[in-house]
């Protein structure tokens, strides 16, 4: 077969991440920054909530595309999923790119049957906050942020 169907994230979807992202910080009083990728890591949306700081959209921004490229929430792991020195952590992003790779926490793969249709990066508040929202977000569209194990 030289052809695969794929499944894609909607605009729709995207949408409802981003709401359940900010609704979230709005209710712990923190601004963030949400950003959506698709499975190619290409921007659909962002918001960078009112008081937001403006380095926060490149954070987001680089947590959507590094968690959508490597199906995992974003961390101080390698590729596959070794834990990094700083060291290597650092090469890893010079590597790949500083705009497509992150060691922060705050980003998720978009699993849906258990393929990758995106990627969400949440940047503002702590790397807990950014984490857990970023979880949340992804589960209010009965998507998954990790892929399930053999």
């Amino acid at each position: 077969m030289y052809v695969a169907q794929t499944k894609r994230l909607t605009l729709a979807g995207a949408k409802k991440m981003i709401a359940a992202a900010t609704a979230s910080a709005e209710r712990a009083g923190i601004a963030i920054s949400v950003v959506i990728a698709d499975a190619g890591g290409h921007l659909m949306l962002l918001e960078r909530m009112e008081g937001g700081r403006f380095h926060t959209v490149h954070s987001a921004t680089t947590k959507a595309v590094c968690a959508a490229s490597n199906r995992r929430p974003t961390s101080a792991r390698g590729a596959q999923g070794q834990p990094l020195d700083t060291n290597h952590a650092l090469g890893l992003a010079l590597a790949a790119g500083p705009d497509r790779w992150t060691a922060m926490e705050g980003g998720c793969p978009i699993i849906v049957d258990g393929e990758c249709v995106g990627g969400i990066g949440v940047s503002g508040g702590s790397f807990e906050f950014d984490d857990r929202v970023a979880r949340e977000a992804v589960e209010s569209i009965g998507a998954s942020w990790q892929i399930a194990a053999n």
